[in-house]
């Protein structure tokens, strides 16, 4: 799958200087499904390039939106609330962020769709966004096992005067895959408000959150009661914003600030700055840095910068509810090796159902270099090796998982050398 087997990575010593980081791949396909679905053209500065967005970018361009690439910019001609093409076959990849929002929008708007991925996204659930749609008045069938995809779209006839039931407690991409759809069907003549009901705990709410800003940057305004209600008053219609930007990713920094954290001063100087994102971003992976320094990170914290550097040493153990920064939390994990004491992240259930199982390959692969790892369904402890002499150098695997092979990357902050398997 990958022209290189494995990649060597040496101990690592010290780090400093500044980093760019790149766009968000939460902002990135939620604008991207949006401009899709206004009328005209918006262009998107700053779009992430990965598979998730590549995958996003095809898959519109096969239901008759027009892309156009002009150097770190991408017009899109908007599909005004239809897609062009009434039936088309989507191969979508592992990306949850295109299969989830996508199923929504092209059940809302209905035709003849087949959406499908690699076998690991055939293993990731949507059957709780499909009960919302079907109840909704959606044409849905799994052509698989239920409850997974891949999935066929029928025509749809919307019934939107009953609230709509959705669970909170598996993946908050049911709920923003709704969000992002429903304001379709509202423009309708003669449609109500639409009312989104949350069955059960919300997890990952900050993800919630990005997707309300970017609906009002469309034009759209959704009214939220607590976490639990979510109203699209009847006559919403998306409106292009005609340019917008995407933020830094704020995950993609947990990195950093962990390089930051951990790397020993050279020469009285450590300072790792960090720049596209601050204190004012929209994404809530940015309060990773309230638990970096809960572990004793020294950062500086902007509008659109940080500065992090080695503060507490060792790094101190934490007891955290992750609910706010599933993503990131992955870093703590890595980080938790370097704690003066065992260290617990819990509320992380979501990591079972992601691109492969997080907790379980985190647990496999810290156990490999010398920690003690206990795991649950929704919990990960990690008590750090017994000292220097504990530590081993192991062969690391990416599991397909690029945040596993980002935060393993970090337990190089040893004497070993860590051989990374992808």
């Amino acid at each position: 799958m990958y022209g290189t087997a494995f990649l060597d990575v040496p101990a690592l010593r010290s780090v400093a200087g500044t980093v760019r980081l790149p766009g968000s791949k939460s902002i990135s396909n939620r604008v991207l499904l949006l401009a899709a679905l206004c009328e005209g053209r918006t262009t998107v500065h700053d779009l992430l390039d990965s598979d998730d967005t590549r995958v996003m970018l095809q898959a519109l361009r096969q239901l008759g939106c027009g892309v156009t690439a002009q150097g770190t910019s991408h017009l899109i001609e908007g599909l005004g609330g239809r897609a062009r093409q009434p039936r088309a076959e989507l191969f979508l990849g592992n990306a949850g962020t295109a299969m989830r929002p996508l199923t929504a929008a092209l059940a809302v708007l209905g035709g003849d769709y087949r959406l499908s991925g690699i076998p690991r996204m055939h293993e990731r659930p949507i059957g709780d966004l499909v009960d919302a749609l079907r109840a909704l008045g959606c044409h849905i069938d799994y052509l698989g096992q239920p409850g997974y995809p891949p999935l066929h779209i029928g025509p749809a006839r919307p019934r939107l005067e009953q609230p709509i039931a959705v669970r909170g407690d598996v993946s908050s991409q049911f709920l923003t895959a709704l969000l992002m759809a429903l304001p379709l069907a509202a423009g309708q003549a003669g449609a109500p408000d639409i009312v989104i009901d949350v069955v059960g705990e919300l997890i990952s709410k900050p993800y919630i959150e990005i997707t309300l800003q970017l609906l009002a940057r469309f034009g759209v305004q959704v009214r939220r009661d607590g976490w639990q209600r979510f109203t699209i008053a009847a006559g919403s219609r998306y409106r292009s914003p005609g340019s917008i930007h995407v933020e830094a990713d704020a995950s993609s920094a947990s990195y950093f600030i962990a390089a930051g954290a951990l790397s020993a001063p050279v020469d009285g100087k450590n300072d790792l700055i960090i720049e596209g994102v601050g204190a004012d971003s929209i994404q809530g992976d940015i309060r990773f840095v309230e638990a970096a320094r809960q572990m004793g990170a020294h950062i500086d914290s902007g509008p659109h910068q940080l500065r992090v550097r080695r503060g507490a040493w060792p790094l101190r153990a934490i007891e955290l509810d992750c609910n706010h920064i599933p993503d990131a939390a992955m870093t703590l994990a890595v980080m938790a090796l370097y704690a003066d004491g065992p260290s617990t992240l819990r509320n992380i259930a979501s990591w079972r159902v992601k691109e492969t199982d997080r907790i379980a390959a985190m647990a496999t692969e810290l156990r490999k270099l010398g920690a003690q790892v206990q795991e649950g369904a929704d919990f990960i402890r990690i008590t750090p090796p017994a000292g220097a002499g504990a530590w081993r150098a192991f062969s690391f695997d990416s599991y397909v998982g690029r945040r596993v092979v980002r935060g393993g990357c970090f337990a190089g902050v040893n004497s070993c050398v860590c051989l990374f398997q992808l």
